[in-house]
């Protein structure tokens, strides 16, 4: 299964970069929201070879999801793989600078059952495909807001 999506943001691409790899921020989210978020790794740096080890209650079941980076290219580009039993996922963000000001953000995840249980969950997504569409693009658009007013109140 595959979701992707993308947004425009009046903000630098340095500044966007900067927003998508503040995973101690994205980490506090989802402790708030409910998840359990651990960091394995010990590199001082953002970088590839980053992981965490998270847990979280979905469709009334506990999963277990390790998250790595496996790949950082700054300014451009971050990619994430995620294992889980049953499952691997990838999510990919992409940043193009269509000017000095304004960023192209585009987000690609996409999700690999492994197991039948997982293949019933994946199915059923696909289903709901429509909701979760929107719901993605809802979540960007807010994040891109975010973004571009702490970008301005910066500026």
């Amino acid at each position: 299964m595959q979701l992707t999506t993308n947004e425009d943001i009046e903000a630098p691409i340095e500044h966007v970069f900067a927003a998508i790899t503040d995973f101690d921020g994205f980490a506090r989210q989802a402790m708030r929201r409910g998840a359990e978020v651990a960091r394995m790794d010990t590199l001082t740096e953002l970088g590839e070879g980053m992981i965490w080890q998270t847990g979280f209650d979905f469709r009334g079941k506990r999963r277990e999801m390790r998250i790595e980076l496996t790949e950082f290219e700054q300014p451009n580009r971050v990619c994430a793989h995620s294992t889980m039993p049953g499952m691997t996922g990838s999510l990919v963000l992409d940043l193009v600078a269509l000017s000095r000001q304004r960023t192209r953000l585009s987000i690609d995840l996409q999700l690999a059952p492994q197991s039948l249980s997982s293949r019933l969950l994946v199915q059923s997504l696909k289903l709901a495909r429509g909701n979760l569409s929107k719901r993605l693009s809802k979540r960007l658009t807010a994040f891109s807001r975010q973004t571009e007013e702490n970008y301005q109140r910066m500026a």
